[in-house]
C-alpha cells in the first residue's frame, strides 16, 4: 500500500515537468517548417542544436554543432569503440560490430532503452567514411539505418531509421568541429510527449558525451593505430 502511494505521488509530482516539455516543444512544433530553427544554443560548451519538420515526415530532422577538444586519431578511436557507445551515446544498452567490409565500411548493432512503460528499441546502423584527401580537409560519416539487415528479436522494436551524415572538420590547437544532420524515427507506437522529448535532447546530450570521451587518456594516449589515415590542421592529407 505504502509503495502504491509513493509511486501515485511521483506521477503526480512529474506530470509538470512533463506538461511543461510538452508544451515548450509544441510552441517549436508550432514554428517548424523546412528551414533550420535553433532549439539550443549553450555557449559554455559549444553546442547548438536546431530542428526542422520536412514534408512527408511524422518527426523533425535535427541538426548539431559542436566543438571537440581533440586530435582527428583521437576521435577515430572513440567511433570504432564500439562496445564503449553506451558510455556516451543516446540511451544505449548494448551496442556492438556485426561486420566489417573494409577499413572504412560497418555494420553495427545497437540496443537504446526507451521510455520507462515502453519497448525498447534496436537497430541495424551502416556506417562508411569518407577521408580527406587534398581537395578535402574534413572526414564524412554517413550512418543509415537498415532494418532488414537481421530477424527481429522478440520485446524489441526495430527502428526504421536512425540516418545522420556527420562532418569532422579539424581546427587550430587540436580542436575540432563537429556537425550533424540526421533523422531518426524510433517505429512503433510512441506518445508525443515521449517523441518529442528525445528528439529534442538526444542530439545535444549525444554531442556533450562525445566531448566528454575525448577527453579520456585510453583514447588520448593509446598506441593502438587506426585502421585508416586522419590528418589535423597542421597536416597535410595524402592525394
Amino acid at each position: 500500500m505504502l509503495r502504491k502511494a509513493c509511486a501515485l505521488l511521483i506521477s503526480l509530482w512529474m506530470l509538470p515537468s512533463i506538461a511543461n516539455a510538452d508544451q515548450d516543444w509544441r510552441e517549436v512544433q508550432s514554428r517548424l517548417g523546412n528551414e533550420w530553427q535553433l532549439i539550443k544554443n549553450d555557449r559554455q560548451r559549444q553546442i547548438r542544436t536546431y530542428a526542422k519538420l520536412e514534408d512527408n515526415k511524422r518527426i523533425r530532422s535535427f541538426r548539431v554543432e559542436g566543438i571537440l577538444n581533440s586530435r582527428m586519431e583521437t576521435i577515430a578511436r572513440v567511433l570504432l569503440d564500439f562496445p564503449n557507445y553506451s558510455k556516451w551515446y543516446w540511451e544505449v544498452m548494448e551496442s556492438r560490430l556485426l561486420k566489417q567490409t573494409s577499413a572504412t565500411d560497418y555494420h553495427l548493432y545497437l540496443i537504446h532503452r526507451a521510455p520507462y512503460g515502453l519497448p525498447n528499441r534496436d537497430v541495424i546502423l551502416h556506417a562508411t567514411l569518407e577521408l580527406q584527401n587534398r581537395e578535402r580537409n574534413f572526414v564524412v560519416v554517413k550512418v543509415r539505418a537498415e532494418p532488414d539487415y537481421l530477424p527481429l528479436v522478440p520485446k524489441l522494436v526495430r527502428m526504421p531509421a536512425e540516418d545522420m551524415t556527420i562532418r569532422f572538420t579539424p581546427l587550430p590547437n587540436h580542436r575540432v568541429q563537429i556537425d550533424v544532420e540526421g533523422y531518426i524515427d524510433p517505429g512503433g507506437k510512441v506518445p508525443s510527449w515521449d517523441a518529442n522529448l528525445i528528439q529534442r535532447n538526444a542530439p545535444y546530450t549525444v554531442i556533450m558525451g562525445f566531448q566528454r570521451m575525448v577527453l579520456r587518456d585510453e583514447y588520448r594516449h593509446s598506441n593502438t593505430p587506426v585502421p585508416f589515415a586522419v590528418y589535423d590542421f597542421e597536416q597535410t592529407a595524402a592525394p
